[in-house]
């Protein structure tokens, strides 16, 4: 009988979410449906004429630009950007298939973080699907340069993450996070931490035509030396955090999850697409392998049915 740890999951039931895109202003609504098991993660939009596009995988092929967000293209001049977050929250609860639908350019922002998509995940549940989870083991490392910025993937028994930045500024300066991967962890270590920005970057943002959906709602607003929203930050080292959070959203792009060690400094989305190029360069740098040949840690949570355990530890960590 095979260990319910080793077989793949999607969501037990549809999700919604609808919010604004924190680039375009625009409103959205994004839905995340479940899915055949090997299938992954895909993803497809609803456009404007009545017309939805073929979904396709979420993959770092498909990334067109990684300024400020991550986006994809879907084909036919249609794109999806801002995927990193729903992205993240997928990968970090242990969800390996799934169809997202978008009716918008942009994936909503809402409160900035991942916390309303790991949210809801755990609500609906998981279904626990026959196959076996298969992963990507890093048997050689690669690692990717930017001037003194990196991000590389490493051979590592597990799935962790080793992530640091430096910002001239009082509020932030140099952080550091390091983080072993367990669904629970994730859900209490990471997920609420939101995108931040700076008030002097503002102006020149939103003449590009970035940040048009940015508010004191959805981001950390740093001016100066002060953080402007009102309840202040959600960890002491929320800006961290965050950039974890986006680093697992876009190495889920990978199309499986990672079994190896990410570690970064001054990192981005554009060093997290140039590293997964840089594995997928050689079949020398990784194998594909099946999860019962590897040590998985998962929390109780992660296989309880919805309305069971989940309900009550949501209210715990309220």
């Amino acid at each position: 009988m095979q260990k319910l740890t080793t077989r793949q999951r999607t969501v037990a039931a549809p999700i919604s979410f609808s919010g604004y895109g924190v680039h375009s202003g625009q409103p959205v609504t994004l839905t995340i449906k479940p899915a055949a098991a090997d299938s992954g993660i895909s993803i497809s939009r609803e456009l404007g004429d009545g017309r939805v596009t073929l979904p396709v995988p979420v993959h770092f092929s498909r990334v067109t630009r990684t300024t400020l967000c991550t986006t994809i293209d879907l084909g036919d001049s249609v794109s999806a950007a801002t995927v990193e977050h729903v992205m993240s929250a997928l990968s970090g609860m242990g969800v390996d298939n799934a169809l997202i639908t978008l009716d918008g350019s942009e994936c909503p922002i809402l409160d900035g973080s991942a916390r309303p998509f790991a949210e809801a995940i755990l609500q609906v549940g998981l279904e626990i699907q026959p196959a076996q989870r298969k992963f990507l083991k890093v048997i050689r490392a690669v690692t990717v340069r930017n001037n003194d910025a990196f991000a590389a993937l490493e051979p590592y028994n597990g799935r962790a993450l080793d992530l640091e930045i430096d910002f001239d500024s009082k509020v932030i300066g140099r952080q550091r996070m390091i983080f072993d991967w367990t669904p629970r962890r994730y859900f209490e270590d990471v997920s609420r931490a939101r995108t931040f920005g700076f008030v002097r970057d503002a102006k020149i943002l939103r003449q590009a035509g970035y940040a048009l959906g940015s508010s004191l709602d959805n981001s950390i607003t740093v001016d100066n030396d002060r953080i402007l929203n009102p309840n202040g930050l959600r960890y002491e080292d929320e800006f961290v955090r965050h950039k974890l959070l986006d680093a697992i959203g876009d190495l889920a792009l990978g199309g499986l999850p990672i079994w190896g060690r990410f570690r970064s400094y001054k990192g981005g989305h554009a060093l997290n697409a140039h590293v997964l190029s840089g594995l997928f360069s050689s079949e020398a740098n990784y194998e594909i392998v099946s999860a019962e040949n590897l040590p998985l840690e998962f929390d109780a949570f992660e296989d309880q049915p919805a309305g069971l355990a989940v309900n009550h530890y949501l209210r715990s960590v309220r």
